[in-house]
């Protein structure tokens, strides 16, 4: 498994990070990448294994044959970028605000799928981050949901379209990572508390608990087109 090399853009923190440090483990080579070049190089330092660190920022859309050029032959790429523009009632949320939502995340995630391909193994996959929103009816994350679903339609349309390169998306829940420090502690911990409550399995995710479906969807060669809800069945009580 040493010879298969992944690419996670977004990979200095949250859920990307954990993907990275958990394909590690499995013995993969592994490339992160963020636009943040000490965050990035704090990561790769604090990984263990095979690890390079590559910046880049994927809603530069130009510059992103460059950036895939610069990394070279890869046999998978996880695009594991957050973004939290969008959110808020549909009576009110700010339009300017979705449509910096759809280019942060949807266009970077289409992009980067689109710029890796001259380099991507024929034998290999990739891997959307969507979330939730996406399949649960939440009130004021119209946008979010919007934005996200957007991102999960891409996997069967290119799982046909580039087989037999096989293209999957992951879809998180509510996860403790770094996406929600815009919240002080005295705001997480009734947030995340609230969320557990309409959660079966009584929590919130942990970044490792993602990594290992993304792990999966990567390793597993007969699962193409496939969105993979990984929420702790949250979207079930809404």
């Amino acid at each position: 498994m040493s010879s298969q090399h992944a690419v996670i853009v977004g990979g200095s923190s949250g859920i990307g990070l954990a993907t990275a440090a958990h394909l590690l483990e499995k013995g993969y080579r592994v490339t992160i990448t963020g636009r943040d070049a000490a965050k990035l190089r704090t990561a790769a330092e604090n990984l263990d294994g095979d690890v390079a660190a590559a910046v880049m920022d994927a809603a530069d859309l130009a510059g992103l044959p460059a950036a895939f050029a610069a990394i070279g032959p890869l046999d998978h790429l996880v695009l594991a970028l957050g973004g939290g523009n969008g959110a808020g009632p549909f009576a009110t949320v700010d339009l300017v605000d979705v449509r910096k939502g759809f280019e942060q995340k949807t266009m970077a995630h289409f992009a980067c799928a689109q710029a890796c391909l001259p380099y991507l193994s024929k034998q290999g996959s990739i891997t959307f981050v969507s979330a939730v929103s996406a399949q649960a009816a939440m009130p004021g994350t119209a946008g979010l949901g919007a934005i996200n679903a957007a991102i999960a339609a891409l996997a069967p349309i290119l799982a046909i379209e580039l087989k037999p390169i096989r293209v999957n998306c992951i879809s998180p829940g509510v996860v403790d990572t770094p996406w929600w420090d815009f919240l002080s502690a005295d705001q997480k911990e009734p947030t995340f508390a609230s969320f557990a409550a309409r959660t079966p399995v009584g929590r919130v995710g942990r970044p490792g608990e993602i990594a290992e479906a993304i792990a999966f969807l990567i390793g597993n060669g007969f699962t193409s087109g496939h969105t993979l809800i990984c929420d702790g069945g949250i979207r079930l009580g809404q």
